[in-house]
């Protein structure tokens, strides 16, 4: 499978890329700046990692990086409580690419809180800190539903670092009741899952422990 991750230099797209390079996948890093890409598999070196540097709001450079390529993973975000406008353009010219070049599949990481669907007071202050972010998330979400490709939409509740378990709770409706967290690790793990396993397809799922 050939793999192609955007926002590959944040923490959750690293986890990805080595995980990915860990199965034996060829993988292209789509990031803007390659020197913040961090990737140490001893033993394994890099033969199957590529770089493609770029911005994932530049529609041609996305198309031609997409080329070529089986899946997509996005792990595209913002930084902190920033507003987030651009994700629903950056969703936009991932879509566009894919059509363009007929490739199918993707997964995509949102974030639990996108169909205000956190119960109790928790859910209030998602809503209420990250709007903005969630409300663009949302609409990318729903651009994916209407792009006639196969997606994921992946909702982790709270992000924490940690060790790759490899289980963890999900939830298509609503969020798991569980401890409202879960590591970068198995979110990549779970993503990586979604492309092969064909249950996944145009579902939206919610993780935590």
């Amino acid at each position: 499978m050939k793999i192609i991750v955007f926002g590959a230099s944040g923490r959750t797209g690293q986890e990805v890329v080595r995980q990915a390079l860990e199965q034996g996948q060829a993988v292209t890093a789509f990031v803007r700046s390659p020197q913040k890409l961090n990737i140490d598999l001893p033993g394994r070196g890099d033969a199957k990692l590529r770089y493609m540097q770029g911005d994932a709001l530049d529609r041609e450079a996305v198309s031609r990086a997409i080329e070529g390529h089986d899946s997509v993973v996005s792990c595209l975000g913002t930084k902190g409580f920033s507003r987030g406008e651009s994700l629903s353009e950056m969703t936009a010219n991932l879509i566009a690419g894919m059509q363009k070049h007929d490739v199918g599949r993707i997964s995509y990481v949102a974030s639990a809180g996108i169909y205000k669907e956190i119960p109790g007071v928790t859910g209030f202050l998602v809503q209420l800190l990250l709007r903005q972010v969630l409300a663009n998330h949302r609409k990318a979400a729903d651009a994916l539903e209407a792009s006639g490709l196969q997606w994921t939409i992946v909702r982790p509740l709270q992000l924490v670092n940690g060790r790759l378990r490899g289980e963890y709770l999900e939830a298509r409706h609503g969020v798991p009741s569980g401890k409202g967290r879960i590591s970068r690790a198995d979110v990549a793990h779970f993503l990586l899952r979604t492309l092969k396993d064909m249950t996944y397809v145009n579902q939206s799922v919610a993780l935590s422990y």
